[in-house]
């Protein structure tokens, strides 16, 4: 089909978790790979819904009808752990970007669930969100967590190596805290965090180790290649996470 945005190769894997696409009296129920069609093309593109070409993707309504339904199933949830399922545990890298919010993403009615709904906050990076993540060694996403943008990068960074037993868990000192320093350890793994500079007792870390953080960094700026996530939209943390997971998935399946 001319203008695809998935590969053959990439639907066969994604195809079985697809809900509505079984096959009923008068063909398929739904066209499950045309919508991921129209939010992938969504994502990279930073369109607004209205904007989907409905000659390749069908009413802009229905895709974004689907999509909001996707999201309170958590289909991408699953989606994204079924294909992150063989991430490499040699080392993780975890660390925090600052993604700006465009004016409409906090223009709306208050929602339901409040500020916590919304992740939105101010930081020295402007008005926005922060975007937590974990990496595996081969820089490929492994969790993700959305916070308001002054969010303290170590708010919620032991919830995200929690259950995942690295043989090094690679951050910045930012991390440098002795809760995530024990929980790596009790996990098995070492603690690779330069100390910060007013301890009193200075953890030794692997210096070279540590230049693997390039895992992350280049996580973040492939992210951010998708214009839809580069800059958010969506009101709804929930949402915009959607289309980080959306993005994920396809690194996974490159």
């Amino acid at each position: 089909m001319e203008g695809e945005v998935l590969r053959d190769d990439q639907w066969a894997r994604l195809e079985r978790f697809v809900p509505g696409g079984r096959k009923g009296k008068r063909g398929p129920r739904s066209d499950g790979r045309r919508f991921l069609d129209a939010v992938l093309w969504l994502a990279r593109s930073g369109a607004r819904w209205r904007d989907l070409p409905e000659d390749r993707f069908g009413p802009y309504q229905t895709a974004k009808r689907r999509y909001y339904r996707w999201i309170e199933a958590g289909v991408f949830d699953r989606i994204f752990e079924a294909v992150a399922a063989d991430r490499d545990l040699e080392w993780l890298s975890i660390d925090a970007t600052v993604i700006r919010a465009n004016a409409q993403a906090a223009n709306g009615r208050r929602k339901k669930g409040g500020p916590q709904a919304q992740a939105l906050g101010r930081s020295r990076g402007g008005f926005g969100s922060k975007l937590h993540a974990v990496v595996d060694a081969l820089g490929l996403p492994v969790r993700f967590a959305l916070g308001p943008g002054q969010q303290n990068d170590m708010a919620p960074a032991c919830d995200l190596i929690r259950g995942l037993p690295a043989h090094q868990v690679i951050a910045d000192k930012a991390y440098y805290a002795d809760s995530l320093y024990e929980l790596v350890l009790e996990q098995g793994g070492e603690p690779v965090v330069p100390p910060r500079s007013h301890r009193k007792y200075q953890h030794r870390y692997d210096r070279i180790a540590y230049k693997q953080r390039w895992g992350i960094e280049g996580f973040f700026a492939k992210l951010k290649q998708w214009r839809r996530i580069a800059t958010r939209y969506d009101k709804l943390a929930a949402n915009f996470l959607g289309f980080v997971k959306l993005a994920s998935i396809m690194l996974w399946l490159k």
